[in-house]
């Protein structure tokens, strides 16, 4: 695992070099993972955070709480590990200050839609520092492309998503409240997730379990997109939505994955409008191959949408991998080019205000020749 770190570390010091940045300071915890192999518990919402210091050669440090100095050293390959105190010595300032000397005034790098404003505050106001370059198009390049040892750590993730849905059909019967689903959910995922960890080296680390607030939809409030579950009861008769995204984080590895069910029956109309974003979502992927423009393969789902008689309201799809949001975006003016190692989540979904609504999500990998699921479930209209 340590080599892949460091791989990552010297694409991008010479990322750097060519663009004679001298230091770069990585604070966005999925960045800080992606170079260090180290993902801390507290970071800016208590404001504890952690960063990288990489130079354009030669050797990086890991700034970090000394709450959890311990787990950085088990956790990451980075030697120099500067511990801090709240409250006292300038906390994580002072270490950031004593690299800053080394350079004299360095040209440095951050990315700043992602770097937190006390952190940027704070290099801005006492930092002597020869100006500051937005360095997210370095990392979105290095990212958009996925190595084997990555693609098969989603695929990992891939079957946790799918024992959630497995477990959340088994829990999913009338008169069930929509949180005994997620509970079910919750469950499922993690001891899925538990079986590709060991208890030893860096990975004893890992946490399998699956916890974040998971989006679901039911009945009458199934046009209400993004809504959690409730203490509201699931009736015959009823859809139920379910969303993974946002709850998978395997290994720092994030995916998008949905699904929709019918209890006891199905109208013609939630069948038609099923059907619709079943078929969008196949019109999407059926044009992804390499060679082909990232808007294109919206363009192939919006004619399904517009020849059923609907709009469009959001992107077919987005970047996914070591965060929920990576490039490029499958929508309008996104011209990308696909290359084969690049993840995508691929959506389908039609709703009608006040009304039924069809939705559902796959990950894939784009290959030589078209894609590979990354969640391969089916998704044909069920009845439970």
């Amino acid at each position: 695992m340590n080599n892949q770190f460091k791989n990552r570390l010297e694409g991008f010091q010479k990322k750097l070099s060519e663009s004679n940045i001298d230091l770069a300071v990585i604070t966005n915890p999925d960045s800080v993972y992606y170079f260090s192999g180290f993902w801390g518990y507290l970071e800016m919402e208590f404001g504890r955070p952690t960063l990288v210091i990489i130079p354009k050669e030669g050797e990086c440090a890991l700034i970090t709480p000394s709450l959890e100095a311990v787990m950085a050293h088990e956790m990451s390959w980075i030697e120099e590990i500067c511990e801090w105190t709240d409250g006292l010595d300038g906390e994580w300032g002072t270490p950031l200050q004593r690299i800053f000397n080394k350079y004299g005034k360095p040209k440095v790098g951050i990315e700043r839609d992602k770097i937190h404003p006390i952190i940027s505050n704070f290099m801005q106001d006492q930092l002597q520092c020869a100006g500051y370059v937005d360095i997210s198009d370095h990392l979105a390049e290095m990212r958009i492309i996925k190595t084997p040892e990555e693609i098969d750590i989603m695929r990992q993730a891939g079957q946790v998503d799918i024992a959630m849905c497995e477990a959340a059909i088994e829990a999913i019967v009338a008169g069930v409240p929509e949180y005994e689903i997620t509970l079910a959910v919750m469950a499922g995922g993690t001891r899925k997730a538990a079986e590709f960890l060991t208890d030893s080296g860096p990975e004893r680390l890992f946490t399998p379990m699956i916890h974040n607030l998971q989006i679901m939809q039911t009945g009458p409030d199934l046009h209400m997109v993004h809504r959690r579950p409730t203490v509201r009861k699931v009736n015959k008769g009823e859809s139920v939505y379910l969303c993974f995204c946002g709850m998978i984080d395997f290994k720092n590895v994030k995916l998008g994955f949905d699904r929709q069910y019918y209890i006891g029956s199905c109208t013609d109309e939630e069948a038609r409008l099923y059907d619709i974003t079943i078929r969008a979502q196949k019109a999407a992927l059926d044009h992804i191959r390499p060679g082909v423009t990232a808007e294109s393969v919206n363009s192939a789902a919006v004619e399904i949408y517009e020849e059923a008689g609907f709009g469009v309201c959001y992107r077919t799809g987005r970047g996914i991998g070591f965060s929920n949001l990576e490039r490029p975006e499958l929508k309008v003016g996104d011209k990308t080019i696909l290359k084969a190692g690049m993840t995508f989540a691929v959506d389908g979904a039609v709703s009608i205000p006040n009304g039924p609504a069809g939705r559902v999500g796959d990950s894939i990998v784009v290959t030589e020749d078209g894609f590979e699921y990354l969640t391969p479930f089916p998704k044909e209209l069920r009845i439970l």
